[in-house]
Parts: C-alpha cells; structure tokens; sequence
C-alpha cells in the first residue's frame, strides 16, 4: 500500500477510537479506575512519542543521505565524462555509452519509462554499463597521461557501481507492516482516552479529529521519507538528468 493509504488507514483507526470513546460512560469510573487509565495513558503515549520522534529523525536522515549521493553520482558522472574528453577522441563511443546508461539508470530509480523486468532486477547492470566498462579497459594508452587518465576513470565508474547499488539497496526502506500496526494500535488507545473523560459535543469531535489528523501526518511523513524515488516528497531526478546535458557529444 502506499503512503497515503497506509495514513489514511491510521486516521480511521485514531479517529474513530477517539469518536467511539465519547459515548462511553468514562465518567462513572472511579477515581482509582481513572488514574489507572491515565498512568497507563502516560506510558504508552512516552513510548509513542519516543519512537515517532525516532522514526522521523531516522528517515529524514536516511532520505537526506539518499539526496546526497545523487549529488556525488551527479558529480562523479560529469567527472568521468572530462576525463574522457582529456583522453582523446577515441572515448565519442565510451561518451554515448554514458548517457544511455545514465538515462537507463534514472529510469529505473524513478520507475520512469521502465519495464517490469528492469524494475524487479535492480542491482543488474544494464546492458549499456556493462559495455561501457568493458570498453574502458579495452582502451589502449599510448603515454602516461593517457594511462593515468584511463586508471582515474576506471576508478571513478567503480565508484559510481558501488553507490549505484548502495541506492538500489536503500530504495525500499518502509516500515515493518507489525511494527506499523502496533504504532497504530498505540495511538488509537492514547486517543481514546483523550475521548474517555471528555462530554460528547461537536466541538470536542472536532479536535479530536484534528488531533487524529496530525498523528497520521506524522506516520504518513515516516512512510513517506522512506520511499525518495516516489511520491509527494520523493528525491528529484534532475541533478542526475541534467549530467547528460553536461555530456556533450
């Protein structure tokens, strides 16, 4: 399921909680019986926040480090092509190579104009990667410059596979599906209480569900964090896409 889905069913679950313990008759309790509740309320809802709180700084920094490396990817990629133009002509084939794999590549990423085949074998080299590196070292220096040139750029399209599969491996980082029901399942309860203890009206209605909204919005932001090549907030594709205007063939 996605993002969205994922929060809009954590907001029935709060919200209707919440409505469904108006009508319940919490102020008969004794006061024994309801400081029993909110002790218990106060526990679960520390737990709760800790661990938003965790999530939340765990999957903006997982999503910050992911931006990041397709910056160095970026950076790598125009780099690798200047140091084939220093090389010599004889690199035009290596060149075009290069922007066919990178087009394949934020393809594949942003499941953009890929194939379900690409899609399910993602740590695959394409076609095009795979020639470009087999031609590198098929190149044939004639002095040093050209040798140290040739080394650098082997070095640096290593460097590009290793971070290509790092992204690849950190795409699909959601949440654990029972960890995301027992966080539900924490709020619904604290929410709950909110309506346990509280007379029945339209306005009280109105903030709990306001209230409820907000706790979604915090699931959907973790949800949505831990996917950066789709959604609303995924990672934008133009630094990668704009290295191949900066391939000039």
């Amino acid at each position: 399921m996605s993002a969205i889905a994922l929060s809009c069913v954590a907001f029935l679950c709060i919200a209707g909680s919440a409505l469904l313990a108006l009508f319940l008759p919490g102020h008969r309790l004794s006061t024994d019986a309801k400081d029993v509740v909110k002790l218990g309320t106060g526990l679960i809802g520390t737990i709760a926040a800790l661990v938003l709180g965790l999530l939340i700084a765990s999957a903006k920094n997982s999503y910050d480090t992911q931006s990041t490396q397709i910056k160095q990817m970026t950076a790598n990629i125009v780099l690798l092509d200047n140091l084939l133009v220093q090389y010599g002509r004889e690199t035009g084939d290596l060149r075009n190579l290069i922007r066919r794999s990178v087009a394949n590549l934020a393809d594949r990423m942003w499941r953009e104009n890929a194939s379900d085949a690409a899609a399910t074998t993602p740590f695959q080299a394409s076609a095009a990667a795979e020639a470009f590196f087999g031609k590198l070292q098929q190149l044939s220096p004639q002095n040093d410059t050209q040798r140290s040139l040739q080394a650098r750029a082997i070095q640096i399209s290593t460097d590009i596979a290793q971070t290509r599969l790092l992204m690849f491996a950190e795409t699909d980082n959601s949440l654990p599906m029972p960890f995301l029901v027992v966080l539900i399942f924490w709020l619904s309860m604290i929410f709950a209480s909110f309506g346990l203890f509280a007379q029945p009206s339209r306005t009280i209605a109105a903030l709990l569900v306001a209230f409820a909204l907000s706790a979604a919005g915090a699931i959907y932001l973790v949800l949505e964090l831990g996917q950066p090549f789709a959604g609303l907030m995924q990672i934008s594709s133009a630094p990668l896409r704009n290295a191949l205007v900066a391939i000039n063939l």
